[in-house]
């Protein structure tokens, strides 16, 4: 093992006074501020690896002022005793392990903040305190000029508070208008403005030596206001009057203040405050009302409620600063009539991971090999959101907006067309569960205007499309959707496109039959050539029955990697904020706000997109590695024969999902309905045939169907039993009166039903009897009255309850009937085991949602209900899994059958738990922390998620293939998407490039498109084009440094010079069992009922693979 020596260094020190005397001289008592000459000696000791000692000292001089002494610590020179630091946790010498984090001993700085309140608050309110005065600054005329009287002090300049006469201050901020001036009135500070002491700001001399115009001219009234990051200013300002400084709207522009009117402006904002709102709104969702009234009471915190008057100036300049930043950043300005001419979608920031023909993609990609076309294809995925509603407050006419279709919101006039000509299109009922956006799409939406958007994203790097963003009205329509998807993809050349929508098994059926419908050119799309994958997001696809979970799976679909399809989920997390303010506005200005942040969102993804793509190829390769080697060697446990024709079997069902799957089980459990079916045909088959037995008949029923009815009345007294438990020591009177009826009616049943059991068992009669003679013995014992018995105790004297007495009653049941029950009992275990699983799953995918979207004190409570509803519903299925199966022992000892046992075990407490959390986690979220402590041990996966299908007989080869089959299908497809995602990832490293540089060259084509003559304006144009050029080339160039060394981790990969494991750190290879926090309770057992009755809610039924 390698070792090596702990280097450990030992810092001493002292403080020593001037005076060479031993005895140290008490520090004075007084409050002034006396200053006492030390010095410190310091001495470093540092023990090499080779065991040497090398000693550093000296003597530092150390003042300190003895009214702010602070208090002893650590970290500070003391006069007293040496002190002796050790900064680690071993002796010198100690060898430790090379890769072991090495101890260290906690020192005071390791906890800044109570260092600070411990030790330094005081200083700091003294300090702040002490500004508040001149300080240093008690002179009475101005250092600079010698003349005035020095009484002026700016807040924002760096100069120590220096004071400063009214003529040195004017002219020390010609250049710095916007600084906050206070000014000393002999006792105390008061605010000022440079204004009130005569400073006026020039504008259109800017290129003159003196910077005054002959002629200057006052602003309307002589009461301009500029916004400034600084604050709201009323300031003097000049136009240029001689007609050298053009419009007045260009002089404003030209010192970087934008006019709040085109015509004789009172008010004015600088481009830094612009332009810092404009990021302050996208990372922190600040309302334009907040960022104003914060910039008001930094002027005046006193009366800031008067400065809102130019509240709504400011609002209009913030719009028209977005709208001009997003045309000149999408190259608008550089073209002739750009505005007028701008196409919808233009000023949209493009995802360069992406393919787009023309800009990323080899001259001959469509003429690839079928096996490849897979990586020039378009991942988008759909979803809606309805935080992001908008309240009726306008109207379009009102607030048309700035821009229409320009960048991500797609075109009003055309969208709203679209809605109005098919409003009354009725979509058709989903076939799989209830989804609520299909069956009940209507949402609530009274007072709104939108009830929410929905978007088209990229699915794999999570960028919002061009034209993929539009209102909704009621709720999350096809009519709406159809539009977004389709306008999202006009135009394009590809001829692949995945698509991901948490209702695509229900959504994609009649798409192209609705296309036709619609009729619609901004619509139109050429299907020849196309192939279009519809796909559920992985998080969402649990909540799915059986058929879609294994038609709409990117686990199980080719060619998709590891595309999880949740991109637009993540987004909406961050834009979730907005809707505080956007709700509030009118319909243009809300569309404004909208297409600025999701301009944003893309621009940080694009800078992310190195680390973010390295990151993935790191996980991807040893992922690949280690899946393949697991095929591999599964390969070579099951032969050479099974592999081939289970590859043909999946190939084929790749390729036609209407053939053979092999994913799913052909050996199915058998439920109570499968096997009340099968019995009640064979019953029909034998009378047919004149072979039933007439003992097995009574009137008009038959004896399978007395069982199944007094196995289902043995299952409603389970319910009644824990119902009436569940309402406590003090029942409401309606809960009482409901308990009571229940409890006559299944009194009632069980009465008739007994009388029907008697005829076909009339020995039963006697065997009651002999009970209630037992009860009335031990009443007149007691001297009570004869006990009643309770409705859930009533004993049905079902065949396996008297088997189960072993001879103890007279009552003797034929073995045919003894069958009956125990295949009832085999189906009602299996529906039992497979609805505890159900909702187990179901669960799990509650907690998802909770933690996802539940915020507040209302939308936890309702969670948590919902929760403990299911969890009772659990607990309910988990007891009637153990009575069928304890009815099952007694009835397979009788017939001598225990095939049973191979999938219904006994279900402990600690067995009804869900699947781990690794197997549902969104991979985004997967974080990967560093080893600070042993990775948590896993809880192995309990029995029931590994129980499918009958007990495979020795000659059923069919039966003993499919686990092995399912097992290999799981195997292999996990390989080929880790395979496939290494590929993508390749690819799209590439594209990012090629994309980057072709954005460069475009760039700089822009130059002199507009035909200027050389001037000014042409160099502006010009400078700005090369410096995006050169952005987009630096972040070519740093991705490429970023992703050295990827490509040859891929080639090995691949070559197989990679074992498994390899290349991973420590942070992957320990898969951090922890999940960013989540709660793990959905994969705890339930060990309670609840408190409470609750309603059981409808739960949907999924299946996970």
């Amino acid at each position: 093992m390698n070792k090596r020596r702990r280097v450990t260094t030992i810092n001493f020190s002292r403080s020593i006074d001037e005076d060479p005397s031993p005895t140290t001289t008490p520090l004075p008592s007084t409050s002034s501020s006396s200053t006492t000459e030390r010095k410190l000696l310091f001495e470093k000791t540092t023990v090499a690896s080779d065991g040497r000692l090398r000693r550093e000292r000296g003597l530092v001089a150390l003042q300190t002022l003895d009214d702010h002494r602070p208090t002893t610590h650590g970290d500070l020179p003391r006069v007293a005793d040496p002190i002796y630091e050790l900064y680690s946790g071993l002796d010198p010498g100690d060898v430790v392990d090379e890769g072991d984090e090495l101890p260290r001993d906690l020192r005071p700085s390791d906890n800044p903040l109570a260092q600070w309140m411990e030790d330094h608050r005081q200083i700091y309110l003294d300090e702040i305190l002490r500004l508040e005065g001149r300080g240093d600054h008690t002179y009475s005329h101005c250092r600079r000029c010698e003349q005035g009287a020095a009484e002026f002090r700016c807040c924002d300049c760096l100069g120590g508070g220096e004071l400063l006469c009214a003529s040195c201050t004017k002219d020390r901020h010609q250049q710095l208008p916007f600084h906050r001036i206070q000014q000393w009135t002999g006792n105390t500070f008061r605010r000022t403005t440079l204004q009130q002491m005569g400073l006026r700001i020039q504008l259109g001399h800017w290129h003159s030596r003196s910077g005054k115009c002959p002629l200057p001219e006052p602003a309307a009234g002589d009461d301009f206001v500029i916004v400034d990051s600084l604050g709201v200013h009323h300031v003097g300002l000049d136009y240029c009057g001689c007609g050298e400084g053009g419009l007045r709207t260009v002089q404003l522009l030209r010192a970087q203040i934008w006019g709040a009117t085109t015509t004789n402006p009172r008010t004015g904002a600088t481009f830094s405050v612009l332009r810092r709102f404009q990021l302050l709104s996208c990372e922190s969702k600040c309302s334009t009302l907040e960022f104003y009234q914060s910039l008001a009471r930094e002027t005046d915190n006193l009366h800031f409620k008067k400065d809102t008057v130019r509240y709504n100036e400011f609002m209009r300049m913030t719009r028209e600063w977005r709208n001009v930043r997003m045309l000149k950043r999408a190259g608008r300005g550089h073209v002739v009539d750009g505005i007028v001419q701008t196409k919808p979608g233009a000023c949209a920031l493009l995802c360069p991971a992406c393919p787009h023909p023309g800009k990323n993609l080899p001259p001959n990609w469509e003429d690839a090999p079928p096996e490849l076309m897979f990586i020039y294809a378009l991942f988008v995925a759909i979803d809606a959101n309805f935080r992001l509603k908008r309240k009726d407050v306008s109207t379009e006419e009102r607030d048309p907006g700035l821009e229409n279709g320009w960048a991500f919101i797609c075109d009003v006039k055309a969208y709203m067309e679209h809605v109005g000509k098919h409003w009354n299109y009725k979509q058709e009922r989903s076939h799989c569960v209830a989804h609520d956006a299909v069956d009940k799409p209507d949402r609530e939406a009274r007072g709104t205007a939108s009830s929410g958007i929905g978007a088209v994203d990229c699915a794999r790097h999570n960028m919002k499309r061009p034209c993929a963003v539009g209102d909704l009205q009621l709720g999350e329509r096809y009519i709406n959707m159809d539009y977004i998807f389709f306008r999202s993809i006009a135009g394009s050349s590809l001829t692949r496109f995945v698509v991901s929508y948490d209702i695509a098994c229900q959504w994609h059926i009649h798409l192209l039959t609705r296309l036709s419908y619609y009729n619609d050119d901004n619509l139109s799309m050429d299907g020849t050539g196309k192939f279009i994958t519809f796909l559920v997001p992985k998080f969402h696809l649990p909540a799915h029955i059986e058929d879609c979970n294994l038609k709409f799976s990117f686990n199980l679909t080719r060619d998709v990697g590891q595309t999880d399809g949740e991109a637009p989920e993540r987004g909406w997390a961050d834009a979730n904020p907005l809707a505080r303010s956007t709700k509030e506005m009118g319909p243009g200005f809300r569309r404004e706000v909208l297409d600025n942040y999701f301009n944003d969102v893309n621009h940080k993804k694009i800078i992310a997109l190195g680390y973010m793509l390295r990151r993935k190829v790191e996980r991807a390769v040893p992922e690949m590695v280690r899946t393949r080697e697991a095929l591999a060697d599964m390969n070579e446990s099951v032969g050479p024969g099974p592999v081939e024709a289970w590859t043909t079997m999946a190939v084929a069902w790749e390729a036609d999902v209407d053939a053979p799957n092999p994913f799913a089980t052909i050996h199915k459990d058998k439920h109570v309905a499968k096997v009340r079916e099968e019995l009640a045909a064979e019953a029909a088959q034998r009378e047919q045939a004149g072979m039933e037995d007439q003992s097995a008949i009574r009137g008009d029923m038959h004896v399978t169907e007395l069982i199944a009815m007094g196995i289902q009345l043995e299952q409603q007294q389970r319910i009644l039993a824990s119902d009436v438990a569940s309402t406590g020591l003090h029942p409401t009177d309606g809960q009482r009166r409901a308990m009571t009826e229940r409890t006559s009616k299944l009194r009632r049943k069980i009465v008739a039903w007994i009388d029907i059991q008697t005829k076909f068992f009339p020995a039963l009669a006697h065997l009651r009897e002999k009970e209630d003679e037992a009860r009335r013995l031990a009443a007149s014992a007691k001297h009570s009255a004869i006990p009643g018995v309770a409705v859930p105790d009533i004993t049905l004297w079902l065949p396996s309850t008297i088997v189960a007495e072993a001879g103890g009653t007279a009552v003797r049941v034929e073995l045919k009937v003894v069958e009956h029950e125990y295949r009832l009992r085999v189906g009602q275990a299996s529906e039992a085991l497979h609805e505890v699983r159900r909702l187990l799953l179901v669960r799990t995918h509650l907690y998802k949602l909770k933690d996802a979207h539940a915020r507040g004190v209302r939308a936890n409570t309702r969670s948590n209900d919902k929760i403990t509803a299911l969890n009772e519903q659990v607990k309910r299925s988990a007891a009637t899994y153990r009575i069928a199966r304890a009815a099952l022992v007694h009835l397979g000892r009788e017939l001598g059958r225990n095939e049973w046992e191979w999938t219904l075990q006994e279900l402990r407490e600690e067995d009804v738990r869900g699947l781990p959390q690794a197997m549902f986690h969104d991979p985004e979220r997967k974080k990967r922390k560093k080893k600070k402590s042993r990775r948590k041990e896993e809880r192995p996966l309990s029995w029931i998620w590994m129980a499918r299908g009958e007990k495979w007989n020795p000659g059923d080869d069919a039966a003993m293939n499919e686990a092995v089959r399912i097992e290999w299908a799981k195997t292999r497809a996990r390989a080929l998407r880790w395979q496939e995602e290494v590929t993508l990832l390749e690819e799209e490293m590439r594209r990012t490039l090629q994309y980057l540089r072709w954005r460069s060259d475009w760039w700089k084509q822009q130059i002199g498109r507009r035909g200027l003559a050389e001037g000014p304006q042409l160099e502006g144009e010009t400078s700005y084009a090369l410096r995006q050029a050169a952005i987009q080339s630096t972040l070519a160039d740093e991705f490429a440094k970023e992703w050295t060394g990827l490509n040859e981790l891929i080639r090995r990969g691949r070559a197989g010079e990679l074992v498994d494991g390899a290349g991973e750190s420590d942070e992957v290879a320990v898969a951090a069992a922890d999940s960013d926090g989540e709660s793990e309770e959905e994969d705890e057992p339930i060990l309670t009922l609840p408190a409470r009755p609750i309603n059981p809610s409808y739960t949907d039924e999924i299946l996970t693979m």
